[in-house]
């Protein structure tokens, strides 16, 4: 097996036993992504000497004794929206092509301490503001299952280049899907984290209100280990809430048996005219496994569910305008023409209509915080379309309001939520399987879906790349 091929737990044990070094995996990712990312392009800055030098580091440090845990001399790598001292931050954007931050944002400084290795900087779509990845600036990202496709967004540089072993686990952030949508197209594990939960300070925003830092890894445990490396109360956060957090990865293969798993079919399955059948199919057959778990399954009612998709998209184009207000007066022309419509968008909704979307965002959480008072999950698709072609006509339509119909509420709710491979289309595209969760749940969401990673093979696919 490659070196690359290892997942981000099957690497750190190796390098704790000392049977492969750091240097060794760090210098495995940089040729394979030396000879894949121009096919697929998945970097905007690639960090090659600095991830050497600190994989050299901690090499010794480790020679030495000094093993950290599980992420010591693993090779990440961010979407470019997390601010890297000395290494340029994009946001996708034309305008920050030169900014190079003085210092890390909060979760860099955690994944430092941990001992993590950066790889670079990740492909996105501008400023985050759509679930695609063709960015005008630094050029389309492909997906790896089909180069003619899209991997999803805004998140998707990560996507593509976890499927395409580019690198070992990748950060990204997600304001109505931007990591479990790419997740979805691309075949991997993306967490959204409790709103609060992990630190967005040095995050650039897109809405203040929607902003999550999603985890991404090829396995459950991947992300688990990322996660606990991450998670946790941040003072220099106004947006960080200060609760607890546990150990994520002490119960994480108790299984399932004996949970309450609500599935809302008219609302996430049949209701929605756009769903691939394909789809529905993948994730009802993911339904019969969790029952095989030993889990119960009932069908519940979830109204207004697709109200909260357009709610999401209102408060966050109008919190994207008032950031970038002065930009849009500015240098309007330094937009992609598609951003600059949607921040135009966002600019000409009125206070009222954003005072009764942040009205109705409260009402709808508290709906669904009494439907999980009595189930531990609530399952739904990730997505109801499996990864568009770019060129086909109907493709951007696919990756614009359907694609974050299913994502978005969660958003929306801050609630968390997990997605991961549950199939394949016959054209051999995956299919994404979204568990959500009760506030401050993330260990639930990791040994649910662990339970049903395990119990299926979906994750042990790979493009043939």
């Amino acid at each position: 097996m490659e070196l690359t091929q290892l997942t981000l737990t099957e690497a750190a044990k190796l390098i704790e036993q000392r049977r492969i070094s750091p240097v060794e995996l760090t210098e495995a990712y940089l040729a394979r992504i030396e000879h894949i990312n121009p096919r697929l392009n998945c970097f905007i800055t690639l960090t090659a000497e600095a991830a050497l030098e600190q994989a050299k580091t901690a090499g010794d440090a480790i020679g030495r004794g000094e093993y950290r845990g599980a992420l010591h001399g693993i090779p990440v790598a961010l979407k470019d929206v997390f601010e890297t001292r000395g290494v340029r931050t994009t946001a996708g954007s034309r305008i920050l092509a030169e900014y190079v931050p003085e210092s890390d944002c909060a979760v860099v400084q955690r994944l430092n301490a941990a001992g993590a290795i950066l790889l670079g900087k990740l492909n996105m779509y501008e400023w985050a503001m759509k679930a695609s990845n063709d960015n005008p600036s630094f050029g389309t990202c492909y997906n790896p299952w089909d180069l003619a496709r899209s991997p999803g967004g805004s998140s998707g540089g990560a996507g593509a280049a976890l499927a395409a072993d580019l690198c070992s686990g990748a950060l990204g952030s997600d304001s109505g899907g931007s990591t479990r949508i790419p997740a979805a197209f691309c075949g991997v594990v993306a967490l959204k984290p409790t709103y609060g939960r992990v630190s967005k300070q040095g995050v650039i925003p897109l809405s203040w209100s929607l902003d999550h830092v999603g985890v991404m890894a090829r396995r459950v445990r991947d992300v688990a280990l990322l996660f606990q490396a991450i998670a946790g109360y941040d003072i220099d956060d106004p947006y960080s809430i200060n609760m607890p957090t546990g150990n994520y990865l002490a119960s994480l293969d108790e299984g399932i048996r004996g949970w309450r798993i609500a599935v809302a079919y008219e609302t996430f399955f049949s209701g929605y005219k756009k769903n691939n059948i394909e789809v529905v199919q993948g994730v009802e057959q993911a339904v019969d496994t969790c029952r095989h778990l030993g889990a119960s399954v009932r069908k519940v009612e979830l109204p207004r569910a697709s109200e909260a998709g357009y709610m999401n998209s209102l408060i966050l184009t109008s919190e994207a305008a008032a950031y970038h207000r002065q930009r849009m007066q500015q240098q309007p022309q330094d937009f992609g023409a598609d951003t600059l419509e949607s921040l135009e968008s966002g600019a000409s909704f009125s206070a009222l209509d954003y005072a009764l979307a942040r009205r109705e965002q409260v009402m709808f959480r508290h709906q669904l915080e009494r439907l999980l008072a009595d189930y531990d999950l609530l399952l739904t698709p990730t997505i109801p379309d499996a990864a568009p072609l770019y060129e086909e006509p109907d493709g951007s339509e696919v990756l614009r309001p359907s694609a974050t119909s299913y994502t978005s509420p969660f958003n929306l709710t801050g609630l968390p939520a997990l997605s991961l491979p549950c199939g394949f289309t016959r054209a051999g595209l995956p299919i994404g399987l979204q568990l959500v969760a009760r506030p401050w749940a993330e260990a639930a969401l990791l040994r649910a879906g662990q339970a049903y990673e395990q119990a299926t093979g979906w994750h042990l696919r790979r493009p043939a790349l």
